[in-house]
């Protein structure tokens, strides 16, 4: 017999080993489940910890959502649904722009082909080692969820930091000015477009599809599904027109591949960032785990055939490409795939610009869907604002947590450019990624037993964590320059913060009011609740 308990609108911060309260509630057979697990679904009902002390082993999952609680987030994302999403979230900006940047940076065609292979393999490689960490501890939040349980509550509150305020939201601008720039260009061909106009369209996108992940779960995740069956399409045309041009015998630009000097250490280090750009988004489903169904089978799936479908899509538009213009025209172009099209498909030439849109914004609306659930787990946490936790009474979704990201890429698209914001992602997000691979070691030690449905060979997160290392160290030696110093004091600056306001609980009194007032404004209420037993 137990009774509810109104949920709290206070922040609590937890200081036992996992930093979860343990509660308990029945799932209605006699088996006593803990922090919402499955019951007899799970090894975790039934295995006792290693202490042999005969308790029930704790499960990883953070103090979040439960079918007990009256709003919370419900699995609604099938096999489907996530495969979309990981290649709808790929598929996108990247294989457009970053071609050039990649042969700019190696000088050499082969060297770039090989690259590009190479960061299909190690976004393959990540996702799987991913794909253990996620089945491990299904909570939403990806590596804010992994750091909680094997660093504490200090490293994850950093990646929350840097994350919420300049990972996501330069990922979501970086789409949306690439999408204003295609889109513009359709109807202006005589001159660059202006790049207010490209500013002001980006900003519209942004505001298009938070208004649809706002409005439901299943309108995002049905928008998600269309573009990226769209945009697949728009691959198949650009390898059919570069497989008509080879049947043509245009393989002089392919022969003459390896030709010209070898890039050295940092060159290559530079040209990964501009590849991993492309590939980006390859461990997005681990940030919504907890509304997929049954995803220790669907997250490990559903990776195993996005990713190897993306690099095989990122090879062939490559091989198309060259076999439609040369190495020195495809630099000079600003933008490829349009030039590609031009060549190829004569009076249907306008499809590319459109593709690249229809892609674009498909990857803009699956990094906000993502996005936003960094921001609901880690504040449901007390690590952000507790309004950034809250979801909404009736349609069931992380409103606050998709406009607070919305507003920061809207800062963004008005103050920045694609490139700069490329590099500064790229190295400040695989300090992360190597950091998510340290603890699924780390884990694979302190915490054995624990339950992993889905279990990698150690060798894949050790190869991915030194070639992290290699990835963030290399371009620090080889050219130093300023902005590295930038990232890494911004990442630890967030310590200002989580000490007062995290680790000791600080809460200014006027947060009260903010809270209240955002909450009758947005409609959105707390999901928690707490059951006790009597």
């Amino acid at each position: 017999m137990y009774q509810h308990v109104q949920p709290s609108n206070t922040n609590h911060i937890y200081t036992d080993g996992h930093n979860v309260p343990t509660k308990a509630t029945s799932n209605g057979t006699g088996t006593m489940c803990t922090n919402g697990s499955l019951g007899t679904e799970g090894p975790e009902a039934t295995e006792t910890d290693s202490s042999g002390t005969g308790r029930m082993r704790k499960p990883l999952e953070r103090n979040g959502s439960t079918q007990n609680d009256t709003v919370h987030l419900e699995r609604r994302l099938g096999l489907f649904s996530g495969v979309a999403l990981i290649v709808g979230t790929m598929i996108g900006s990247g294989i457009f722009v970053s071609p050039s940047g990649l042969l700019i940076r190696t000088g050499s065609v082969g060297v770039s082909f090989i690259i590009w292979l190479a960061c299909g393999l190690l976004s393959l490689l990540g996702a799987l080692a991913y794909a253990e960490l996620g089945t491990m501890n299904t909570s939403s939040g990806a590596e804010w969820a992994y750091f909680m349980d094997a660093y504490g509550p200090a490293p994850a509150f950093l990646f929350s930091w840097v994350s919420t305020l300049v990972l996501k939201p330069s990922q979501m601008a970086i789409i949306c000015l690439s999408f204003a720039q295609y889109a513009v260009e359709a109807f202006v061909t005589e001159c660059d477009p202006p790049r207010g106009v490209v500013k002001m369209v980006a900003l519209v996108a942004i505001v298009m599809i938070l208004f649809v992940n706002c409005y439901s779960v299943n309108l995002g995740m049905a928008v998600q599904n269309v573009f990226t069956a769209a945009k697949l399409v728009a691959v198949l045309i650009v390898i059919c027109g570069g497989a008509w041009k080879l049947f043509q015998g245009n393989t002089q630009h392919l022969s003459n591949a390896f030709n010209g000097p070898m890039p050295n250490i940092g060159a290559i280090a530079t040209a990964f960032y501009t590849g991993l750009w492309a590939y980006d988004g390859w461990n997005n489903l681990n940030y919504v785990t907890e509304e997929i169904k049954n995803p220790s089978k669907n997250l490990p799936r559903s990776i195993i055939i996005g990713i190897p479908l993306v690099t095989l899509c990122y090879a062939l538009i490559n091989i198309s490409y060259l076999a439609a213009m040369s190495e020195q025209e495809m630099i000079e172009s600003e933008a490829v795939a349009v030039t590609f099209g031009n060549r190829i498909l004569g009076a249907l030439a306008w499809l590319m610009p459109l593709s690249v849109t229809v892609s674009t914004f498909g990857s803009a609306n699956g990094t906000l869907f993502a996005a936003g659930r960094l921001c609901f787990a880690a504040s449901r946490e007390g690590h952000l604002l507790d309004i950034l936790s809250y979801v909404h009474v009736r349609r069931l979704t992380p409103a606050p947590g998709l406009i607070f990201h919305s507003l920061i890429a809207s800062a963004m698209v008005l103050h920045g450019t694609i490139d700069s914001l490329i590099d500064f992602f790229s190295f400040t997000a695989w300090i992360f990624y190597g950091g998510a691979m340290l603890a699924l070691i780390v884990m694979r030690y302190t915490k054995p037993n624990y339950p992993r449905p889905y279990k990698v060979p150690i060798i894949i997160p050790v190869v991915v964590l030194v070639i992290s290392v290699y990835l963030v160290a290399a371009p620090i030696f080889e050219t130093p320059r300023i902005e590295y110093l930038y990232a890494l004091l911004f990442i630890f600056a967030g310590l200002i913060f989580y000490v007062p306001f995290v680790k000791l609980g600080m809460t200014p009194r006027f947060m009260n009011k903010v809270t209240l007032f955002f909450q009758l404004l947005l409609e959105v209420v707390p999901t928690s609740s707490m059951a006790m037993f009597e």
